[in-house]
């Protein structure tokens, strides 16, 4: 089905049936009860899903295939931004040439910077991509701000305004939209205390992050992804044999280049902003905690990492002393102050240590990711029981 194996396709039925429902799935709790600070099923959340799922999907076809750790990748999430709110502020509000130049634009940015990068190898492959992502967050920050050219509008941030021409608006709305359908526009649904929200974003997002892990999956099962493996494998061997695996490398780069500034095009469809904190260091890494801690080199480990990060980093975020007096309410006071004394540091600002001892304990314990998890799990329930004396065959005399 669609050129798919047979286990290609069960997976990726499971990825669209899990992305249609959702909004039922992450909402488990009823929105009046206790636990309903761990609902994540709201549209600005389940959007950061999607899109930070297509941005590890496309980090994941160059460092899971190739080897190539680039800690710059957040270059070209920042320029597919800033490509998306200048076609806000020139043409109209429609998403769709928004995200056509932000693919175009970062697909030329690495295709430059790939050329350059690629020359080496290793940790200096990546110090390079960290320099030029660094040298890109300054240049957005501070040069391109300037009266002169004025192309991100520095710290500040690149917005749309009502004095913008857009040229191509005509009647259309004031917000983003897919051909009058407004991003921001949310269906609920009330069901025996339970709230869902169906989001147009969402599902605009979904959509187009199932049409990448589609193609992932092609490009995984296709001769330019065993190509790519073999580069993983030992670069040396390709060469002695007169294949240059050059090609190839700058070929799953810019691949990957786009697949991060469609994602970073989609932030700006969501929230029409373009800000200069999306090309620094940090951001670039989450993306490789997101494809290591889900499974880097499979299909579907980025998708269960960026979705478990962004869960976690938003649970964990709100929960603060107050939440933490109320779980332990039933403990004496002095014990109570001392336990949410001992917890705090790990919630609320502190959220992200937690996160960390969580990816120290993944990476330690389940090199492979979440998946190997997964995949550890269904071998114990797959795993056949002995068998008994009496069934045992007994040798020919």
């Amino acid at each position: 089905m669609l050129g798919l194996g047979r286990k290609d396709t069960t997976l990726f039925a499971i990825v669209v049936l899990v992305t249609v429902l959702a909004p039922f799935l992450l909402n488990p709790f009823p929105a009046d009860s206790a636990m309903a600070q761990f609902n994540s099923g709201y549209p600005d959340l389940m959007q950061r899903f999607a899109i930070y799922g297509i941005f590890a999907i496309g980090f994941n076809i160059l460092f899971g295939l190739t080897g190539y750790l680039s800690f710059g990748h957040a270059a070209f999430l920042g320029v597919g931004s800033y490509s998306a709110v200048w076609m806000f502020k020139l043409l109209s509000m429609n998403v769709i040439p928004a995200l056509i130049l932000a693919v175009i634009v970062s697909a030329i940015f690495s295709v430059v910077i790939g050329f350059i990068a690629l020359r080496r190898s290793g940790i200096y492959f990546s110090i390079l991509t960290l320099a030029m992502a660094q040298m890109m967050y300054n240049l957005a920050y501070s040069v391109f701000s300037n009266p002169a050219m004025n192309l991100t509008n520095g710290e500040t941030g690149l917005q749309v305004y009502a004095s913008d021409p857009q040229y191509l608006k005509g009647n259309g709305p004031d917000v983003t939209h897919l051909f009058g359908l407004q991003m921001n526009s949310t269906y609920e649904m009330s069901v025996a205390g339970w709230k869902f929200d169906f989001g147009v974003g969402y599902y605009l997002c979904a959509v187009i992050m199932l049409v990448a892990f589609y193609i992932a999956i092609r490009i995984f099962r296709s001769p330019f992804g065993i190509m790519l493996r073999a580069v993983k494998s030992n670069q040396h061997r390709l060469n002695y044999t007169g294949v240059n695996p050059r090609p190839y490398n700058l070929a799953a780069f810019v691949i990957s280049g786009m697949y991060a500034g469609l994602a970073g095009g989609l932030l700006a469809c969501m929230d029409p902003l373009a800000g200069a904190e999306r090309m620094q260091w940090t951001a670039s890494g989450e993306v490789v905690i997101m494809t290591i801690l889900g499974g880097a080199g499979t299909l579907v480990g980025p998708i269960l990492g960026a979705g478990f990060i962004k869960y976690f980093e938003n649970i964990f975020s709100k929960i603060n002393e107050n939440v933490l007096h109320s779980w332990f309410h039933w403990l004496p006071e002095s014990v109570q102050n001392f336990v949410v004394h001992v917890l705090s540091p790990f919630f609320g600002e502190g959220w992200s240590l937690t996160m960390g001892l969580m990816f120290m304990a993944v990476v330690i314990f389940l090199p492979g990711g979440l998946v190997e998890g997964g995949l550890r799990i269904g071998r114990l329930f797959r795993r056949r029981p002995a068998p008994t004396p009496d069934a045992a065959t007994k040798p020919a005399e």
